[in-house]
């Protein structure tokens, strides 16, 4: 067999080989297997996921071209096919300024669209919902600016009890051990929301997976991410505290119930008014005990 058609036989191979990686790693990014990251529900967990797709399949075709080049070249210029080395070849300034000039410009091209997407990630404006979020040991405080409504998340109750040692609850009797609070947080669809991270003891973290965001809560500092949940994404979400923040940090939930903005508005109204009696009815059984309170003759 000729040289030519030697080699022509090896560039077929390589490229059946190219073809076939390129088809496996297709199956494993889309495979559920859990071996990728997964595309969240927000716009900018889907930008940050498509930013990992882009950066993977630029690395895949770099590792198919150099190592191909490498296999081919092992192959097809070997001492056993009476290949020679080339004793005279001491320095190409062509070579070194095509493989200085290319990885500028591939570098270039990845740092457009990571830029584009860390800038988006910092875009704080034309918010529709500010949300204050207080880390605590170990619970989180959400305060709706602006609409009179605050309350404490805790892990519940039935979780709780089952982590006690020696408390003879089996943990797999309780629905998302663990990963259930008392009190969600409540948040609409299709909306732009701004979270103020801050703490009051000890650095925590607010993570929520499907959301593509997580930023520590610092006591005495005030972070800040936003979210916006796609319209059609309505559900409950889940995470924890990301963050080593003592003892009990694994009993630390969040969990977020995404609604239409027809039915936030409505738990919001019933939360406000829940609030609005919890604040008023102190007083007013203060005032009835003293109403009632007998005189006392002089």
């Amino acid at each position: 067999m000729s040289f030519h058609m030697k080699n022509l036989h090896a560039r077929r191979g390589l490229q059946a080989a190219a073809v076939s990686l390129f088809a496996l790693l297709a199956g494993v990014a889309h495979a559920e297997w859990g071996l990728n990251m997964t595309q969240g529900v927000t716009i900018l967990s889907k930008k940050i996921y498509g930013l990992h797709m882009l950066i993977m399949w630029i690395c895949v075709i770099l590792a198919v071209v150099v190592f191909g080049v490498m296999i081919y070249s092992l192959i097809n210029f070997r001492k056993s096919k009476g290949a020679e080395p080339d004793k005279t070849l001491l320095h190409s300034t062509k070579v070194e300024i095509v493989w200085t000039v290319i990885p500028i410009f591939i570098l270039i091209g990845m740092a457009v669209p990571i830029a584009k997407t860390l800038i988006e990630i910092e875009d704080m404006g034309n918010v529709d919902l500010n949300i204050k979020v207080t880390g605590y040991q170990w619970k989180w405080e959400y305060e709706y600016l602006g609409q009179n409504v605050s309350f404490c998340s805790t892990l519940k109750r039935d979780s709780n009890a089952a982590r006690q040692l020696d408390s003879g609850i089996d943990p797999k009797s309780i629905e998302h051990y663990l990963l259930d609070v008392d009190n969600p947080l409540v948040v609409p669809a299709g909306q732009k929301i701004r979270f103020l991270l801050t703490a009051q003891d000890v650095i925590h973290a607010w993570w929520v997976p499907a959301f593509g965001m997580k930023k520590d809560a610092i006591p005495g500092y005030v972070n800040e991410i936003w979210v916006q949940v796609d319209a059609d994404k309505v559900g409950t979400y889940r995470g924890q505290c990301a963050e080593l923040c003592g003892q009990d940090h694994g009993f630390m939930p969040i969990v977020v119930e995404v609604k239409s903005p027809a039915d936030y508005d409505a738990w919001l109204r019933a939360k406000q008014a829940e609030q609005k009696l919890a604040n008023v009815a102190p007083n007013a059984t203060a005032v009835t005990a003293s109403a009632a309170a007998p005189v006392t003759q002089q």
